[in-house]
């Protein structure tokens, strides 16, 4: 027999797995058997307790696969957020063995193909919630670039892309060690692939309703923040004559307070004045008022501040403040965690621009379907992102980043603009399709984009989280019924409690 000590880091690395369907590699097919290593490994545990085991430590490698990128930033306190985060998958794996374990029966496999990915679904919800670190790396985002797969995010968001993969996971696994569900889980690939097909075929794609002029300015990586200022002024320069309807910097683009900086607040007018545009530029910096400091998205016209901002309001857990410093504090001596903590914004803004109404989102925030589809609730035509991945240059973020504007785009039927200060700056249209260039982490420049728009409402939108009440509704059900089941048992052999 293999030694636990064998066991436990083939768990961990077969959870790893899946995150090379991610950018960078964006081996997005692979996401559809990625999972049947672990799934094949946890069924095969001897105990419910070894197969929570494999559970946790499967998805502790996945969340550690998924945010290596912070190693430098969190040093060894990523290994225990992933540890801590891994724990969620725990029940997870007790459920894959309780179905699939053994030589289980029709009813068995039949309630593994919807339980265990509605399993997996509570897992993704639940570490979601931004105190948890965010939905960063959800399983259906590895898809961000598959028409197909984006028709079906208009239906039911990233969740059901999740839903779906693990489904499919599951029925290959069914179909490669236990023979009596064959028919069972052959069927249930068809029926994906059928669903797929229709969904394409009836769901129509966003209605055309005319487009915009978005530039996009990138500085690149410049550490001084009034050489950084500067930099993003000239690119702006470049864009005289050129006719945009909105010119967007990226996240921390202004490192000063406008309120007590009036002669930056008068350059950016002229700015305005110049392209013959509004401005969005990012503020990061404390406030005069000694609120504290904010990362605040503020539009600026030919005349100045428009009186339009928004303050961010989902922060990045470590990056921007540290839960409970008090206890945690000590995780500014290990990396590059926040030394001061940000101060949070209480509500979403929509902003006229004059051309077309946008959405602005800061960085972070583009990982949560929630806030886009609020802004489009909202009317906004266009969603914008301001982001920076300046600490995270050479590594696989960028490009994750960057990613997640196409499926919020595909969700809300709106096209999406992420805009970095550094990293990669990218334009989706309301079907997650690329508009125009990616600029590249190493781009230092403007680039204007004609931005289609779109009118209408995705199923999504009307619908929202439905799969996630479903996964919940299946999983509550199957609940009802063990009870049940146990309930009788112990009836029918006189026990008494």
């Amino acid at each position: 027999m293999a030694s636990p000590w064998w066991r436990a880091a083939t768990a961990a690395c077969f959870g790893a797995v899946p995150c090379l369907a991610f950018p960078a590699p964006s081996l997005w097919w692979l996401a559809y058997v990625a999972l049947v290593p672990l799934i094949l490994l946890v069924r095969s545990a001897p105990t419910p307790r070894r197969a929570m085991l494999d559970g946790w430590l499967g998805g502790a490698g996945f969340m550690l696969a998924v945010h290596h990128w912070l190693l430098p930033s969190l040093n060894v306190f990523i290994v225990v957020l992933a540890l801590l985060l891994g724990l969620l998958w725990a029940p997870w794996g007790w459920l894959v063995r309780r179905l699939l374990g053994g030589a289980p029966g029709g009813a068995a496999l039949l309630a593994a193909l919807v339980l265990v990915p509605s399993a997996w679904m509570m897992v993704e919800l639940v570490r979601s919630w931004q105190y948890l670190g965010g939905p960063w790396g959800l399983l259906g985002a590895s898809q961000w670039q598959v028409p197909a797969a984006l028709r079906m995010a208009s239906v039911g968001g990233v969740w059901l892309l999740s839903f779906l993969v693990v489904l499919v996971n599951t029925a290959v696994a069914e179909l490669l060690v236990l023979p009596q569900a064959r028919v069972l889980a052959a069927g249930a690939l068809v029926g994906v692939s059928v669903g797929a097909g229709a969904v394409w075929t009836l769901v129509p794609a966003p209605a055309a309703a005319g487009d915009v002029r978005i530039a996009v300015v990138q500085p690149g990586v410049i550490e001084a923040t009034t050489a950084r200022f500067d930099r993003s002024a000239a690119l702006t320069e470049q864009l005289a004559g050129r006719h945009p309807d909105l010119v967007v910097w990226g996240e921390s683009s202004v490192a000063f307070d406008l309120s007590v900086h009036p002669e930056l607040t008068a350059r950016l007018a002229a700015l305005s004045r110049r392209v013959g545009a509004d401005l969005l530029v990012n503020v990061d910096a404390p406030r005069a008022d000694g609120k504290g400091i904010y990362k605040t998205s503020v539009l600026i016209g030919p005349q100045g501040p428009t009186g339009d901002r928004y303050d961010k309001m989902r922060l990045v857990p470590f990056g921007e403040y540290i839960p409970f410093r008090s206890v945690l504090g000590w995780a500014t001596r290990v990396g590059r965690a926040a030394p001061v903590d940000r101060q949070r914004g209480t509500h979403q803004v929509v902003m006229d621009v004059g051309a077309v109404r946008i959405g602005p989102l800061i960085c972070f925030e583009t990982a949560f379907p929630d806030m886009s589809r609020h802004l489009a609730d909202r009317g906004a035509q266009v969603l914008v992102a301001q982001s920076s991945t300046s600490s995270f240059q050479h590594s696989w973020a960028p490009e994750q980043h960057a990613s997640l504007a196409a499926l919020r785009a595909a969700e809300s039927g709106r096209p999406m603009v992420h805009a970095t200060l550094s990293g990669i700056s990218a334009v989706y249209a309301a079907d997650g399709r690329q508009v125009g260039p990616r600029l590249s982490t190493s781009s230092s420049t403007a680039h204007l984009y004609t931005v289609p728009l779109a009118s209408g409402e995705t199923v999504y939108d009307r619908w929202g989280d439905w799969v996630i009440a479903l996964s919940v509704g299946l999983l509550a059900l199957a609940a009802l019924y063990e009870v049940a089941r146990v309930a009788a048992g112990r009836r029918g052999t006189g026990v008494r409690v």
